[in-house]
Parts: C-alpha cells; structure tokens; sequence
C-alpha cells in the first residue's frame, strides 16, 4: 500500500473504527454521509481516491470474502473472517500512521490516536481469530482491545476541531451532537426492541444495550466534528461521521447478531465493519493539516449541526409515529427519548431564532452605518441590475448628479449619458468582470440631468454587485455592478479654461508656441504633410519704440487678424512671441509659398498709430512689412528641428532685405541636417574618444623660449570629417554639452602636461572655457577634479575666458572667478578688444592676463591707428599689472613691430602650430630664440 505525496497533500486524519464485526464491534468512525443536506461537500479529491486505492480495493475483496464465508456458512468462517477483519483493520492502522507521520505537530494527533483505535481493532480481531471456535455468546478477551478503541475514536475526532480560546466546542455545536446522540439512540432502541423484549441475562442486555448507545455516542461526536471543523480539513471531519455512522451500523448489527444469532444481521455487521475502514482511510488522505493561519470563515451562527441533527430528530419522531399510526404500541424508553428528543429540538430551534434576531439586530445596525458612510461622502454610490438599471443611489444624489433618487430608481444609466459615456461604462463593468479596472479609472462621463443640462462626473470607482456565472456571455453587468460617481463639472470647465490660457497667446488670442509644437506634433504622416511659414515684422521695434507699446500691441492684433482672414479653415495661425509669427499650413510646398508671398503682400503697409485719446497721431506714418521663411513638414520629423529650418529660410529672407520669402532648399537643409548630425553625434564622440587635443605654444620674447600651452580641442567626425572648433562648440552650447565637453578638455589637458612638468619643462597651461560653463556653477568643481586627478599644480592652469564676462558677469559668475583664483589657477581674457568690456569690471575682476584679438596683430604694420591701440593695450595691462599676449602672429615684421610695442608674449603660426600631444617633445626642443629676434623661422613649422 503506497502513497504519492507529491499528488496527494493532504494529510492523515481518521478516526477510530468500530469493534469486532465479527463479534459485534462498537468503535469509532467518523466521515460524512453520502448526502449531508446542507454541507456543501463533494466527495474526496481525486487524488486522496488515486492515494487510498489500494487500501479500498483490499477493503473490497475482504467485504466480498466475508459475505461469501458467512452465507455459505464454510466450517473456516469463525476463524478466516475476524482473520480478514484484522488484516482491513491493520491495513488501515498503517494508513493512518503513515499520514500522521507526514503531518506536523498539532495536525498529527487526530491520526495518531486513530491509528492507536485501528490498531486495538486489529489486534481484537487477532485474538477473534486465535479463539475461533470458542463460546461467543457472552463475549471474550477479544472484545477488550475492541472496547478501548472506542475512547480513542473519540479523541481523534474531538482533537480535529481547531484550537480555540476555549477548550470545548460552542453550546450550540455541543447541544447539535446530543440531538443526534440521543436520536441514534431511540432508533437503535426502535431498531432492536423486539431483541431487548427477550433479552435473557446480564450480560446479552449489556451487549444489546450498549454496543447501540457507543454507537450512538460515536454519531453525535462526529457530528460535533463536523459542525467545528473548518476550511480544508472538512473533508477529512464528514470522512468520520461515515465512519461513526457506519460504526452505528456495527453495534446495531452486532447486536443483533450476536443475540439472535442472525446471519444477515451478521454479513450487514461485517460489510459495515469495512466501510467503516474504509471512510477512515479516506478521513486519513483527506487532511491537509492545520492551516498556517487562522480560518476566519466560520460562520457566525453553526448551521450545519443544526441541519444534520434537526434531520436525525425528525426522521427519528417520524419513525415513532409511523409506529403509532401502524398500531405499534411505544414503551416508556421511546416516548421519553421522542419526548427529549422535542425538547431539545425547541431548545436548539430557539437558540437558532434568537441567533436569527442578533443577526438582524446587527445587520440593520451595519446597514446604517453603511448607509451614514455612504451619504457623508461627496461620491454617489449607483448600484445597477443585471440589466443596467439603476436599483439603488445614495449620497448627495441631487447635489451631484442632478437628480432625484426617485427619478433615478428603474431607470437605465445608459439613457442618462452621452455615447462615449454609455461605451466607457460598458468597458468599465467588463473590466470589472475581468478582476482589474487599472488604468482605466478614474474617467469622466458626461450625464444629463433632470433640466436638460449636461455634467460631467467622474467614474471614481466600479465593484460587482453579485457575481455573474462563470463564462457567462451576456451583458457586461450581468450580476450588477457598483459605480462610485462625482460630479467635477466645475473642475473639468476650470481645467479647459487652463489649458486655454496655457496653449493661448493673452494679447492675440491665437494660439501660442506650445500649441503650435503640439499640432506640429501631431501632422500625420504622408506624400505632402504640409508647410511651416514663420512670419516676422519688419520694423515692428520702431512703432514700440516710437509710438509706444500699446501701440505695438494694437499692431500685433491687426497682424493677427489679418493672418486669420489670409489663412484657410484649417490652417492653424500661431504667435510665437515678440513680433514673431507662425502659420502651419496643410498644403504642399508651392502652395504654401503663394500664401506666404501674399502674406507678404498684405502686411507692408504704412502704420499709423493712433494718439493716446484715439485720435490720429498728427502726420506719424511708421512703415511695417514683413518677412516670410518656409520649411515643408517631414513625415515623421521633430517639430522643433521644423522650426529650425524655418527660422533659417527667414533669417535667410531678411539677409535678402527683408519684405520677401525664402524657402528652405538644398543648401539650407544640408546646414540644418548637418548641424543636427552633429548635436546627435557629439555626446558620443565626448564619451568614446572622438575627440583629440592639440596644443599650441606661446612664447616670451625676454626669454627666448616656449612659456606656455593652449589647449584647443579637435573633432574628425568619421563621415563629415574635419568639424571646425567654432561649429561644434556652438553646438554643444545650444544643446547643453559644454560642461561634459569642457570637463573631458580639462582632464585630458592637465593629463598631458603632467608627465611634461616631470621631465622639467616651465609651462603654462591655457585652456578656453565657456560662459555657459562659468553659469553652470560647476566650473571650480571640475578644475579642481581635473587638477587632482593629473597631479598639476593649480597655479599652472590659466583658464581663458571671453571678453563677454566683464559686461554680463553675475555676481554668482564673479564668486566662481573668485573661487578658481584663490585656488591658485590664473584667469585671462581672450580676444580682448572685440567686445564691450568695461575698465570698471576689467579692475574688479580677478584677471591676470590679457589676449589681444588676432585683428589687431593683422593690421599692426600697415595701420598705425591699430599699432596705437595695441599699445594701449600693453600699456593697460602694464598699469594694471596684467601680462599681455598678442594672438596671430604670422610674420617677421609683426614680432617687431610687438617687441617695439613692449608686448613680452606671442602666440601664433610664425612660432608653433597647434600639435598633437606625441609632437610637443619636438616643439618644446626647436630652438625659437632667432625668432623672437627676428633672423629665422623655427625649424619645427
């Protein structure tokens, strides 16, 4: 006999089995009856069956030989039928004990004292066999071990039920388990008075009266069991009520058997004897043990018990009156038992009615506070049918919705919402159905209420009303759904108002920027998805400035409305900002430009505006016109790289002289493809080693030698190879890369001058740095991170700066300055002289040198009025104890003309060309003193 425990979990359980069949056994069983009324219970699971089969097929042929032996009445039947009882009994010990093995702890013990049961049985069917042919009439050692099995039938069952605050199982459970005890006992008394009448001695009154009564015990044990047990292990509590009512059938039978001497009662004995076995086994294979946490799904009156016990008592009372009307006389042990078993039938029948009341008491109760939970909050609750009508609303009702609970009570919810509404309820209740309505709650509906108007309500929340047969294909409410409602009708109007005043320009009223990135967005893809035009006024700033802003506004309404009237219904008329304009076309490109040329057409027109108490300005006549830039949509494209290639086609118009159209070509959009490959390709090339350094020396005329490094960055783009510094520094600043690209500058410069301070070489590291970068906040950071990393020392590092930080230095840009200063780095101003810079800020900042443009250095020999300047600047820097720098120098006579000039520092092509790292031992060798005084060029150039 083998288990599978991988197809079979659950555990042993059983319970005791009767006595002896062969000798009228009485022990314990338990297990439900075929049909117990209201437990709902279907039988064992298949593989509890596939477990136990061969067990239950050894039981079968031990009940088809026991019945064979008994009605042939073979001279071998008193000693091979206790034989084949003891062998179905031990079969069955070993079950139980191997289920109990299996199970832990507490979830063991049913099965332990099961098994001890079915043992004692064996054993008592043993000693039946030893003695075969003996007197049975008054019994024998045999019944010994059969009647102490009985106690431990008892215990397994009772250990079943779960543990619980108290000890013993409820008044109620407890009073359902004597209904049914003394019920067994009246019919076995019904069963076997005419037995009793003639029972003769001690000891056939004991065994015609007791084996009943333990009968009797065992059924209202089990059915305590039964009514206690809770969750997975119920199977395993109705296995033992079969038991103890097929153990019922053992004592009643044994009874009669061994008084009478009958040999139907004898076989009926025996074949219940097995049955009972066999309801243990399956007890056994049905446990899957205590569960892991509590079972909270008992119920809160026990109406199992009551059931089954009512069911006992009434088919009992039927019997005795059947008797009665049949002329059957009652002696007193019946008509006590019937007259007990009424008693405690209306007792229990009470005890259910006053449950009854509590129950209702508290269900009105929760209903009210579901109801006061309901109304307090500021949702509608809507419970629909099967059929999606409305069958109950709670809440603010007409605050909400608009409506009266009475107007809405029958009524379909699909008649009170608009089409979208009536499709997003229905995906809504079919969600529902399907377990999960994420990602499609919240969603607003619009509903009608009683005067006509339109609200719209949130969908906050949906949950079935009653659950819909399994597969069932009818409508998606089917079963009812639950919907919470809110009406948002003053926060959807207050939302479309925002996103009105946020894709709206306040002055034109015409849609602005975001909104025209959004159409542009949103161009479906095809042969001629259309056109962009960007309009801008041509002398706009005159009328601000002149006449005023009011009337430059009033000119930007007129201009707005004249692009209204020129543009097509579904064209979308844009203000972008300032006098600027768009107009997104949905048309090709040659009829995109003859709307732009008569754009052009109707905006140049002489401006009068008006005075300020709207009478006309005397004699004021301001000229506007404007200028038009074309670019067609590329299916698919970005909207912004769009108005790119517009803004070059009308920056390109007004390089033409303003008043005219230019459209996007082959030449402008090479310039805009090829600036959006690089701003694609750059952070790669930063991140991978696309980049190079090549640096280029300075020189000291005093000295003779090479002072100083500047770093210049390189970029050989692996198909548009050669990009040019100024290209693609402008790139990385409009497109945010500066920094990375600045800081991989800096690491990579003070790395290569490292190794060149160790070998002895005096220099001077110069590295360019951008605004942007100085903005950022960042910059200290990054030199100090470079500087630590290559082990340079920070008065090595001169970071050059533009002319442009002296007029638009910030204070946060001055701390940044100030900071690198004292960490010991130089600062220089490069290109001085080609922008706007103050003597006052050149004073306060912390500068230690300046670079003079490479213009001046061009014109110093054959422009004395340049010479003059440059000797300022030398001068300026000598009073202010600046070091100069002259950039560019190209020739003999420049270097003379700078050393005439006082300036001690040059840097250009005459005296080194920018080199790669690996060349600079061969420049930093090159004698360059004949340079600097004139003779020769370096041999290195």
């Amino acid at each position: 006999m083998t288990e599978d425990p991988s197809k079979d979990p659950s555990p042993p359980e059983k319970d005791p089995s009767p006595p002896t069949a062969h000798k009228l056994a009485a022990g314990p069983c338990e297990g439900p009856p075929r049909r117990l009324g209201a437990v709902p219970w279907t039988g064992p699971p298949r593989s509890a069956l596939r477990g136990a089969l061969p067990v239950l097929v050894l039981l079968g042929v031990l009940a088809a030989a026991t019945a064979v032996l008994e009605l042939t009445r073979s001279p071998l039947t008193p000693a091979l039928v206790p034989a084949c009882l003891g062998l179905g009994s031990g079969a069955a010990a070993v079950v139980a004990a191997r289920g109990a093995a299996r199970l832990p702890g507490r979830s063991a013990r049913p099965w332990r004292a099961l098994t001890a049961a079915l043992a004692l049985l064996a054993v008592g069917q043993v000693l039946a066999t030893v003695r075969a042919g003996a007197d049975l009439q008054f019994g024998g050692v045999e019944d010994v071990p059969t009647l102490l099995a009985v106690p431990l039938a008892v215990l397994a069952a009772l250990r079943l039920l779960p543990p619980r605050p108290r000890r013993w199982p409820g008044s109620r459970t407890v009073l359902d388990g004597l209904v049914a005890t003394l019920a067994v006992a009246v019919l076995g008394h019904v069963l076997l008075a005419a037995l009793l009448a003639g029972v003769e001695g001690a000891a056939d009154g004991l065994i015609a009266v007791g084996y009943p009564a333990v009968g009797a015990v065992l059924v209202g044990v089990g059915l305590v069991t039964v009514t206690g047990v809770r969750g997975a292990r119920r199977g395993a509590a109705v296995w033992l009520l079969t038991a103890a009512v097929a153990m019922a059938v053992v004592a009643v039978g044994g009874a009669l058997g061994r008084t009478l001497g009958s040999t139907a009662a004898t076989v009926v004995t025996e074949q219940a004897w097995l049955a009972m076995l066999a309801a243990s086994v399956l007890a056994v294979r049905c446990d899957p043990g205590e569960p892991a946490t509590p079972d909270h799904d008992r119920p809160i009156v026990p109406l199992r018990g009551l059931v089954l016990a009512s069911g006992v008592a009434s088919s009992v009372l039927l019997l005795l009156l059947a008797g009665v009307l049949t002329g059957r006389a009652i002696d007193p042990v019946e008509a006590g038992g019937g007259a007990a078993l009424v008693v405690l039938t209306s007792l229990r029948t009470t005890l259910w009615a006053a449950d009854g009341y509590r129950l209702t008491q508290r269900l009105v109760r929760t209903e009210g506070y579901f109801r006061a939970l309901v109304d307090s909050g500021d949702a509608v609750t809507v419970v629909l049918d099967g059929t999606g009508r409305i069958g109950w609303a709670s809440g603010a009702v007409a605050a909400q919705l608009g409506r009266t609970d009475g107007d809405l009570a029958g009524r379909p919810l699909a008649d009170l919402l608009d089409v979208e509404g009536r499709e997003l309820v229905a995906r809504v209740a079919q969600a529902v159905r399907s377990g999960t309505t994420r990602g499609l709650l919240p969603a607003t509906v619009r509903l009608r209420t009683r005067d006509g108007h339109w609200r719209d309500v949130d969908v906050t929340g949906a949950a079935p009303a009653g659950a819909a047969p399994a597969g069932d294909p009818g409508p998606a409410w089917r079963g009812g759904l639950v919907l919470h409602l809110r009406d948002v009708t003053a926060r959807s109007s207050s939302r479309r108002e925002l996103e009105r005043m946020a894709y709206t320009d306040f002055l034109t009223g015409l849609p602005n920027r975001a909104r025209l990135m959004a159409e542009l967005g949103d161009v479906p893809a095809g042969t001629d998805p259309g056109c962009l035009l960007l309009v801008d006024l041509d002398g706009f700033k005159a009328v601000n400035d002149v006449a005023g802003h009011d009337a430059g506004d009033r000119l930007l309404c007129e201009v707005a409305e004249t692009l209204r009237a020129a543009a097509r219904e579904d064209d979308v008329v844009a203000r972008l900002g300032g006098d600027e304009f768009a107009v997104l076309v949905r048309a090709g490109r040659d009829e995109a430009t003859v709307l732009a040329e008569r754009l052009v057409v109707l905006l140049d027109r002489d401006h009068r505006p008006p005075a300020p108490d709207g009478s006309a300005r005397g004699g004021l006549v301001l000229p506007v016109s404007s200028s038009v830039g074309v670019a067609e949509l590329r299916a698919g494209g970005d909207p912004a790289e769009v108005v790119r290639r517009a803004d070059l086609a009308l920056r390109a118009a007004k390089a033409a002289g303003k008043n005219c159209v230019r459209t996007t070509g082959e030449a402008l959009d090479r310039v805009v493809d090829r600036r959006a490959r690089l701003a694609r390709d750059l952070p790669d090339a930063i991140a991978d080693g696309g980049l190079s350094l090549e640096l280029q020396p300075v020189v000291g005329l005093e000295e003779g030698r090479v002072l100083g490094l500047e770093a210049l960055v390189r970029w050989r783009h692996r198909e548009l190879g050669d990009v040019p510094p100024e290209e693609f520094v402008g790139v990385a600043e409009d497109e945010g890369l500066v920094v990375p690209l600045q800081r991989w500058v800096l690491g990579t410069a003070t790395a290569v001058l490292a190794p060149l301070l160790a070998q002895g070489h005096d220099l001077q590291l110069g590295v360019n740095v951008s605004v942007r970068h100085l903005q950022a906040g960042c910059l200290a950071a990054d030199v100090a991170r470079a500087l630590a990393a290559s082990g340079v020392p920070a008065r090595r590092l001169m970071l050059e700066i533009t002319e442009s930080v002296l007029v638009d230095a910030e204070d946060r840009v001055e701390r940044e300055l100030a900071a690198l200063r004292e960490a010991g780095c130089l600062i220089s101003i490069d290109d001085f002289g080609t922008g706007h810079s103050t003597l006052a800020r050149l004073s306060r900042l912390p500068v230690d040198v300046l670079k003079m443009d490479r213009d001046f250095v061009a014109r110093i020999e054959e422009d004395p009025r340049t010479a003059a300047v440059v000797a300022s600047v030398v001068q300026l820097g000598r009073t202010l104890g600046l070091d100069v720098v002259a950039e560019g120098v190209e020739t003999l006579g420049q270097v003379t003309a700078l050393r005439g000039l006082g300036c001690r520092y040059l840097q250009g092509h005459l005296l080194g060309r920018p080199v790669p790292a690996a060349d600079l031992p061969a420049v930093l060798a090159a004698p360059v003193a004949d340079v600097v005084r004139g003779d020769e060029l370096p041999s290195h150039v």
